[in-house]
Order: structure tokens, then C-alpha cells, then sequence
């Protein structure tokens, strides 16, 4: 990294509560033009990948707020946040009381923002950058938000979401109607209108759906390999 990411984030990001899951506090990008409409060559001089993580994007708020407002969920087991970003779902999840809570993001600063932001709450998160699609995870709640944005990314992560259903793990997403979500193979639990940033969304309010992975679609093969 050409750019300590503490340092980056404490001197480019606020401490400050999203708007749908208020008793969370997360070190966010307060000015987004500043950050978030830095160009890719500028990005690259500093060392960092589009900032993701500085941002409390819709998917996750609502995720977050189901967790919390339904600690049962979570509570006493295992939960690995996939794909987490600034943390606010495993930090949701913590603060509900899961037994153990695992963040997982391949972006190397993802580490330092998640781990400051569970600082700030006062909740234990562990870490990991390995690539988990694919793999079988030793968790009982896998949670997921904002994940199906890409069709190549989406279509790794639905036979990867049926099988971990599968095999037993409840899994929970949180989307705000991004292009690549698969609807036929899930089902709705609650629905938000979650406050968003409009240079990042193109709207002030996104409707956002918590949803679970259906392990047995009509018609599908339910062997697990």
C-alpha cells in the first residue's frame, strides 16, 4: 500500500451514524466528491481501490436494521459477513449478539475501516481478505448486502449462496433492486425505505428488501455435492 490506511481514514472519513440503523456509528466519507469522485488514476497514485467501504450503501443499512431489529437471527451463533465493507452488518450482527462474527472483504483496506469501525462500537469482529466464494463456510448465518450489482460476481454467488442454504446456513441479503438480483430464488422477510446518498444512488430513498436464499427452488436438483 502506498497510503497507511489508518491514517487515510481518520483524516478523510467522520464518525458518524447512518440514517436507517442509527445506533451504529461507522467512520464515513462525509464530503463524496472529495472521495468517492476521485478519478481511477488518482486513486491508483494513493494506493486505494474505489472506497466502498467508506460508504453506507442501502443493501446494508436495511440488512443491518433486520438484524438488529430481529436479534433471534443471530443471536449465539456464528455469522460471517460477506463482502462487508465499512462492517456496519457484522457490526449489527455483534451488537445483536451473535456468538461470532466474521467479516469478509478482499479489499485490503476494508481490514483497518471494519476493525475502527468495531472499535467505535465496542464490538469484537474478526477479519478475513481470503475469497470465500466457492468455499464452505463453518458458520451458521451467511449475510450478504449489496452483492448483486455485477452479473459475473452474481452468477458466482448464486450457486454458491444454494449451496451453503444447502447445507444448512440461513442466508440473508439485503438489496435495493440492483440489476442482478436473482428474485426467483428468494423470499422477502421485510422491506425499508432506507435514506441514501444521491450522488451515489441517483435518489434520496431506496426501497430495500431483506431477503432469504430459497435452498430448494421449484424444480431443483436438492443434492448437495
Amino acid at each position: 500500500m502506498k497510503t497507511d490506511p489508518r491514517a487515510f481514514i481518520l483524516a478523510n472519513t467522520d464518525l458518524m451514524s447512518p440514517p436507517h440503523v442509527p445506533e451504529i456509528r461507522l467512520h464515513l466519507a462525509s464530503e463524496v466528491h472529495e472521495l468517492w469522485l476521485k478519478t481511477e488514476a488518482e486513486l491508483e497514485e494513493i494506493g486505494l481501490p474505489p472506497p466502498f467501504w467508506a460508504f453506507a450503501w442501502a443493501g446494508g443499512q436495511g440488512l443491518a436494521r433486520y438484524v438488529l431489529d430481529h436479534p433471534e437471527t443471530v443471536r449465539g451463533r456464528r455469522v460471517v459477513d460477506f463482502a462487508s465493507g465499512s462492517g456496519v452488518v457484522a457490526i449489527a450482527a455483534a451488537m445483536a449478539g451473535a456468538n461470532d462474527v466474521l467479516a469478509a472483504d478482499i479489499d485490503p483496506w476494508t481490514e483497518e475501516a471494519i476493525r475502527l469501525n468495531a472499535d467505535a462500537n465496542g464490538v469484537p469482529i474478526r477479519f478475513t481478505n481470503r475469497d470465500l466464494v466457492g468455499t464452505v463456510i463453518d458458520a451458521d448465518i451467511l449475510l450478504a448486502g449489496d452483492v448483486f450489482y455485477d452479473k459475473a460476481f452474481a452468477d458466482a454467488l448464486v450457486p454458491w449462496f444454494s449451496r451453503m442454504a444447502q447445507r444448512g446456513v440461513t442466508v440473508l441479503a439485503g438489496d435495493p433492486g440492483r440489476s442482478y438480483l436473482p428474485r426467483s430464488r428468494l423470499r422477502a422477510l421485510a422491506t425499508y425505505e432506507v435514506p441514501v446518498t444521491r450522488v451515489l444512488e441517483d435518489s434520496e430513498i431506496k426501497r430495500t428488501t431483506v431477503w432469504s436464499f430459497d435452498p430448494h427452488p421449484e424444480g431443483e436438483d436438492v443434492r448437495v455435492g
